[in-house]
């Protein structure tokens, strides 16, 4: 399989994840704790689950988890829950900055930090060789465009009053929204060594006859198992302080299947991303493979930001906003490939 093929597998997960918050537009009544930890359940119990029990050899599933070394399944959890607090406040940047400029922040951010730690935890001088090199002026570039849309974020700010502003976003708040955006995009980047510290158990399950395109899928389940326990922890915290976990059970049945639908369609496109992520992954020749968290990322952004201003969340500004807006979201995206330079 060619580079162009798996990068195409990976731009699948990235539509389903770039698209993943679209369906709660559709949920009704609900606080977003409540919304969200429903769709966690679909995105990081059950999809995991379902994904790995239809992928794997007839029957293996328990016998791969079983012979995995434990060392590697915790680290995967580990690195799962530190990723949680990310995929926690990813949410909230986007509740704070709207799809458009808070999925290019964070996953901005989370591009550079996901492509950088594995490389410099297993103690590799970046500057030794043309890769890393490609990496750091990458990751460089990559700050460039979150400042630019940064800065198109301020304008927007800036111009429109406070009743477009609600009309486009509801809760709108660029200061808080950056600095989650920040903390979302740093702690997101521990998937990237959850993935790298589960390979052990991608061994396991090729050993069991796997078709290595789905040799992540058991990985998965230890990584989002540790990502659900810290949303569940915030969100029912949030439950009990806000009273919100009547929600589930003062609603009408029409809207509780309603709701459950959507956050359920919302869990599992979200879920694509990582399955299509996983199965590109594999197939990427060596000296693109390091690349792979990067293009997933701006394909990500890339589809948001389209997104975004198809909802109308840029709706009003002026065209030296929109014009710093596209130049950062190109600048964004065009760091990841700097790898095409080598």
């Amino acid at each position: 399989m060619n580079a162009m093929s798996a990068i195409g597998m990976i731009a699948i997960g990235s539509l389903g994840a770039a698209s993943f918050y679209v369906p709660f537009k559709k949920v009704k009544d609900w606080a977003w704790e409540s919304y969200w930890i429903v769709q966690g359940v679909a995105a990081w119990l059950l999809a995991p689950w379902l994904f790995a029990f239809f992928t794997v050899p007839d029957g293996s599933l328990f016998t791969i988890i079983a012979e995995a070394p434990e060392s590697s399944k915790w680290l995967s959890a580990f690195f799962g829950v530190l990723w949680g607090v990310g995929g926690l406040t990813f949410g909230l940047s986007i509740r704070y900055l709207g799809i458009a400029m808070g999925q290019s922040i964070a996953l901005g951010f989370c591009a550079a930090f996901g492509t950088l730690i594995p490389p410099i935890v297993a103690g590799e001088n970046l500057f030794s060789s043309t890769v890393g090199i490609l990496m750091v002026v990458g990751v460089s570039v990559c700050i460039a465009g979150i400042a630019l849309i940064g800065y198109a974020g301020a304008l927007k700010n800036q111009g429109l009053s406070e009743e477009e502003r609600k009309e486009a976003i509801k809760e709108f708040a660029l200061k808080k929204g950056l600095i989650i955006a920040f903390l979302a995009g740093l702690m997101s980047a521990a998937f990237s060594y959850g993935f790298e510290v589960g390979k052990p158990i991608d061994a396991v399950a090729l050993k069991h006859g796997i078709n290595p395109l789905y040799q992540s899928n058991p990985t998965l389940i230890f990584i989002l198992g540790g990502g659900f326990i810290t949303n569940l922890v915030y969100c029912v915290y949030l439950n009990i302080k806000n009273k919100t976990y009547k929600d589930y059970t003062t609603s009408s049945p029409s809207i509780f299947l309603n709701n459950v639908f959507f956050t359920f369609l919302a869990g599992f496109l979200w879920f694509l991303q990582f399955h299509f992520y996983g199965m590109g992954k594999s197939q990427l020749p060596a000296d693109i493979a390091p690349f792979a968290w990067s293009i997933l990322m701006a394909l990500n952004i890339a589809i948001g930001n389209i997104w975004g201003i198809a909802l109308g969340e840029w709706k009003g500004v002026s065209k030296k906003t929109m014009v710093f807006l596209v130049v950062g979201i190109v600048v964004l995206i065009l760091s990841t490939f700097v790898v095409n330079l080598g």
